[in-house]
């Protein structure tokens, strides 16, 4: 049962825009062990649509009320309206001053929203509707104002005072206190609000803009986090420069501040001029880092810099618009890491999650579109579909348009609407300016939930390639019925000896309109199909000989692809493909392939894909020190994980599914054990460590060969070589890909296990992420289940109030482990049920997340359906859930069991 009933669902169709618009804000925060008193001062204005006598309704939660007054005068209780969310006002003129007087308890505050305090400094969490534990105020989006903060504390205690904006005021007080007062001269939205209060060293820059301007540049964290940051700032300039020259956006203030933060929800937030980060996504070190955490913080620092134009410049409308701000800039910030490292690898990394996680998404109850119809806590809608979905949306108008239009866009989209809250359409409404592209069928992705399937056929006949192109949309809750979209499909045709076609020369029939389309990276031709039909036929006249074909290419659409294939054309594209993307994922499907046949009928993995294997690992021992061509390579050798092959495989049993994994790994790996070796030795270390791309190339497929060399030596063997790895790694990356292979070789000496566990987990016992990558290893280890991991929540360094801590344990079980998540007792799934419900008294935004991998259980095999709907169904009948947990389960439980 939920706190206080259910909860009323927003719906996108009520929309309507705010009586009063709030132009002006002054507030001031008096900082005092164990209370903050906030003074709001707001300049409001009615709206002329608005009736003389509408009434203004400020959001508030968790608040003291102290005072109001209207233009001087201080209102009596009779004289306004007051309850648990809200306070409202009558009888106002067409323009008035409102002072609200409250107090909060930061320190108290253990969901981690509005004021908070983390460890000994007190910040800010706003999106989404945080800043209604602050103040009364219009806590909406589409209410922008320009605000000025005066924060007041004591000097010792609170040396550092920050806000948004510029710094126009800093005074000594004579109580040993200090007021310290920000102006922020562009019109936000009060999500957008952000406020440090703290003792905290600084690491300072300076950049200079096209324009010439110089822009101060400053990182804060605590004092023994700030030699971590050295990395961020150089990622921070590399991406204010990027975004000068691919999207021609300008920084905008004289300072820019970034400031590290322990206890966070999120990654990191964009608060106009000064981004609050969770320390796991800014603070990087050999030592404290891995490969995979350097091009997080580089990605994330891009991500949250390119909103200051994708989403604070133009913020969204409303939150049913949310993907407007973060579709867009997830695009904006996979552009960036693809220009600085390899666009190939970080389309497969992209498209992997996508696949796993958001395909899941929207086959399950949680399943809602880009732009959603309604919601029952925003919070849950911060999702794959809203963030990576979003992404792919904007990367298909990118394709359909062409690099040179979209940027046309894109600058018009910005010219129309900065300064103001906008909505998708108002986007494509700009790409389609532009262009001679009708979007009027693409916007459907916004407006329609589901993955679309596309199933394709091909003949060969007198010299002409046919292809049969169907596309249809399943059910998703709400929308039964899907009209088809708008689907831009790029595909390439590869002659015998795997050189591309000249598409160019080609001659094109289709009822749906097809071009071809050069890549502004590689200047290869592709056609490009613009799907709209419900079926459609394509032929192609020109070859010589029948082509094979390179099926959507780059992965131009985020659509299941049902595109029956000979084993030897799907060989021959995994070594010949010119297109990266295409000979990965060529590989994936006959990896799937082997692995359905191997559940249905058992037996050893078949011999041309071991030998497919094998002419890969040559390629890999061969490879020149090139990042693009290593980093692809690794990926390749790399067997998919049990999530992804559970998404294209419904309703296997996923214990049987591992078991054929560790057979395939332990067939490829025994059948090439002198490879292995060699690709292990011809990429170890050749100098220090560094986060260059080709130096984390090497030690990619070092730990790819590690893996295989883990399985094939025996048990003894296999201890000494990671043992030896272990103790002669001069960074994290290494240390910790030998702490992975041991905690997943079951034939390795246990003891050995535990001593290496130990020494990591003493020497690094003071570094707080580091720990975190210690607990993840021991909760995904699938030697470890629910009782072993159980452990790790009595341990020392585990803190149940840190989100990071939380994830590392309970998110890596239950997102990691599957032989210990699903474990055939369900004891797993009781033992994060149990876990969520105890959370949800105190951070529901992290239980409603961790609760994600419980809501996925139409995917599993009957018995574990059962299993996983019980555990929800314990989480449903606890007393005083929050909203954000609440509609999770009771979305999840809606749905009919098979």
């Amino acid at each position: 049962m939920m706190r206080d009933g259910n909860p009323k669902a927003v719906l996108l169709a009520d929309y309507r825009a705010p009586d009063y618009r709030t132009e002006e804000v002054d507030l001031r925060f008096d900082i005092r062990d164990g209370v903050t008193e906030v003074t709001s001062d707001l300049r409001v204005v009615r709206s002329v649509e608005a009736q003389a006598q509408a009434p203004l309704r400020l959001d508030g939660e968790a608040l003291e009320l102290v005072s109001v007054s209207i233009d001087g005068v201080e209102l009596g209780s009779n004289e306004y309206r007051l309850d648990d969310s809200s306070l409202t006002l009558f009888d106002l003129p067409g323009e008035a001053r409102i002072r609200i007087v409250t107090r909060i308890h930061p320190e108290q505050n253990t969901a981690l929203e509005g004021l908070y305090k983390s460890g000994g400094m007190f910040c800010t969490q706003c999106e989404a509707e945080g800043f209604r534990r602050i103040t009364f105020y219009q806590d909406r989006p589409d209410v922008l104002a320009r605000f000025t903060t005066t924060i007041i504390a004591d000097a010792g205690s609170y040396p550092v005072l920050l806000s948004n904006g510029n710094p126009v005021a800093d005074v000594e007080l004579d109580d040993g206190r200090r007021s310290v007062t920000w102006h922020d001269p562009f019109p936000k939205p009060s999500y957008l609000f952000a406020l440090v209060a703290g003792d905290l060293a600084l690491l300072e820059d300076r950049f200079t803009t096209g324009s010439g301007r110089e822009v101060t540049l400053r990182i804060y964290s605590e004092p023994h986090n700030i030699g971590h940051c050295d990395f961020a700032m150089a990622s921070l300039k590399r991406a204010m420069r990027w975004d000068e020259q691919t999207f021609g956006r300008e920084y905008d203030l004289d300072i820019f501040m970034i400031v590290a933060v322990e206890d966070f929800n999120m990654g990191a937030m964009e608060n106009k001029g000064l981004n609050l980060f969770n320390t796991s996504a800014v603070l990087a070190s050999k030592d404290t880092a891995t490969d995979a955490t350097y091009q997080r913080v580089e990605g994330i620092i891009g991500h949250e810099y390119f909103h200051n134009w994708s989403g604070n410049r133009v913020t969204c409308r409303d939150w049913f618009q949310l993907s407007l701000k973060e579709g867009f800039t997830v695009f904006r910030d996979a552009e960036f890491t693809s220009d600085l490292h390899s666009r190939t690898v970080k389309r497969i990394e992209d498209v992997t999650f996508l696949r796993a996680v958001q395909f899941a998404e929207d086959s399950g109850p949680m399943a809602h579109p880009v732009r959603p119809a309604s919601y029952l806590e925003i919070s849950n809608f911060y999702t794959p579909t809203v963030y990576e979905k979003g992404a792919e949306v904007v990367r298909m108008l990118h394709t359909l348009l062409g690099a040179e239009r979209f940027r046309a866009g894109t600058d018009l989209y910005f010219q129309r609407h900065d300064g103001s809250a906008a909505t998708t359409d108002d986007f494509v409404a700009a790409m389609a300016a532009v262009s001679d592209v009708d979007l009027t069928q693409f916007q459907r992705w916004y407006s329609q939930a589901g993955t679309p399937v596309v199933d394709v056929s091909a003949r060969w006949a007198d010299g002409c390639l046919t292809l049969s192109l169907a596309q249809h949309c399943p059910a998703t809750p709400g929308q039964p019925d899907k009209l088809p979209f708008h689907i831009p499909v790029l595909l390439g045709l590869l002659d015998g000896d795997g050189i591309d076609l000249d598409c160019d020369a080609l001659e094109l029939r289709c009822s749906d309109p097809v071009a071809v389309s050069r890549d502004p990276h590689t200047g290869r031709t592709s056609l490009l199909l613009h799907l709209r039909s419900a079926r459609v036929e394509l032929s192609v006249s020109g070859p010589s000989a029948r082509p094979a074909v390179s099926f959507l290419r780059g992965f131009s659409a985020p659509v299941r692809v049902n595109f029956p294939r000979s084993t030897g054309e799907l060989e021959f594209l995994v070594l010949h493909d010119s297109d990266g993307f295409a000979r990965w994922d060529a590989l994936q499907t006959l990896v799937s392939i082997e692995v359905e046949r191997l559940l249905r009928f058992g037996g050893a993995p078949q011999e041309g894909l071991l030998e497919l294997f094998g002419a890969l690992l040559k390629l890999a021992i061969d490879a020149p020190d090139d990042a693009e061509q290593k980093c692809l390579l690794a990926a390749m050798l790399t067997l998919p994980d049990e999530n992804y092959l559970l998404e294209q495989l419904r309703g296997i049993d996923v214990l049987a599914l591992c078991d054929v994994l560790d057979r395939m790994r332990a067939a490829i790996a025994g059948r090439y054990v002198d490879g292995w070796q060699q690709l292990f030795d011809a990429n170890r270390a050749r100098g220090a460590f560094s986060p260059e791309p080709v130096d984390m190339a090497r030690r990619t497929l070092k730990q790819v060969a590690l893996s295989y060399l883990g399985q094939a030596l025996p048990g003894a063997a296999a201890g000494a070589l990671i043992e030896a790895e272990y103790r002669g790694a001069d960074n994290l990356t290494d240390r910790r890909a030998a702490l992975l292979q041991l905690t997943r070789a079951a034939h390795v000496d246990g003891a050995l296990r535990e001593a290496l566990l130990a020494d990591f987990g003493t020497r690094w016992r003071h570094e707080a992420l580091v720990m975190n990558q210690w607990f993840s290893l021991q909760a995904s280890s699938p030697l470890n289940g629910a009782a072993q991991v159980a452990k790790l929540v009595s341990h020392e360094a585990f803190d149940a109030r840190n989100p990071n801590k939380l994830r590392a344990v309970y998110g890596a079980f239950a997102q990691l482990n599957a032989r210990g998540f699903h474990a055939t007792d369900g004891s797993g799934y009781a033992f994060l049920a149990q876990a969520l419900v105890a959370l949800d008294a105190s951070n529901p935004q992290v239980a409603a997340r961790l609760a994600i991998p419980l809501t996925r259980w139409r995917r599993y095999d009957p018995g574990r359906q059962r299993l996983m709907r019980g555990a929800l169904e314990r989480v449903a009948e606890a007393a005083d859930l929050s909203p954000d947990l609440y509609e999770i389960v009771t979305k999840s439980l809606a749905e009919p069991q098979a």
